[in-house]
């Protein structure tokens, strides 16, 4: 298979439309600055929960650096397995693996909630669901300790498209297991191998180090997990094997 070279103009349609999306968005928050907030996912239990930003998350992302490595990232795997796919089922994959990590983020945190609110009064937990998030909409939050912590993880949002990414370095890492990619433009590495340290880094990070690092890591865990789910029924149907 050749694949296509070359600038923006000849990347496949699907990825170059999210791209665009993804980066029109980006320049938009700063106009509008409630669009954020309005297209973040929140946990099920917040009262800005809208079952639409299980979409929306994945085109919002908080700073220039989180932007740039998740398009970068898209641009350099995105493009290549279009190719391979076809932009149909490409668009699928990036949207199956982008909800999954949505899915298994919000549903690790609803556990951490519920564990919380075992150890509250219920006079406590109302009155974080009830007032929790205008709290927080004007810059507070409460003194007690275990409402803090409540209020923070049931009305703090989560944006970006990192599942969805993790999930193409998944499908890259299974279908070319042995192309070299380059790590900080210096250290050679097969594509197999930085997918198993990315899953041994997020594994990691997610159960050892919940420290509040303001990383979703078990939404990059959920990316990969349901890219593998994905890989494994179409494999007999479509995959050949890639190696290079």
């Amino acid at each position: 298979m050749n694949f296509q070279r070359g600038g923006f103009s000849n990347l496949p349609p699907v990825v170059k439309t999210l791209l665009l999306i993804n980066i029109a968005l980006f320049a938009l928050k700063y106009f509008a600055p409630d669009l954020m907030m309005h297209f973040a996912v929140y946990s099920f239990k917040s009262e800005f929960f809208k079952p639409y930003q299980l979409i929306t998350h994945m085109f919002m992302h908080g700073n220039f650096m989180h932007i740039f490595f998740n398009m970068f990232a898209l641009f350099m795997f995105g493009r290549i397995l279009e190719q391979v796919w076809g932009s149909q089922r490409f668009f699928i994959y990036y949207f199956f693996t982008g909800l999954g990590a949505a899915f298994l983020h919000l549903f690790i945190m609803n556990i951490e909630i519920n564990s919380l609110m075992s150890n509250m009064s219920s006079e406590q937990i109302n009155l974080v669901l009830n007032e929790g998030g205008s709290t927080l909409m004007q810059g507070k939050n409460y003194i007690d300790i275990q409402m803090r912590d409540l209020n923070l993880m049931i009305n703090t949002p989560t944006v970006g498209a990192s599942g969805a990414i993790y999930g193409l370095l998944l499908a890259f890492g299974m279908l070319f297991p042995n192309t070299i990619l380059y790590i900080y433009a210096a250290i050679p590495m097969k594509a197999k191998y930085l997918v198993m340290i990315f899953v041994g880094i997020e594994l990691f990070l997610g159960f050892l180090n919940r420290s509040g690092d303001n990383v979703a890591h078990f939404a990059h865990l959920g990316g990969m997990l349901f890219g593998l789910i994905f890989v494994l029924i179409w494999k007999k149907k479509q995959f050949n094997r890639w190696d290079q």
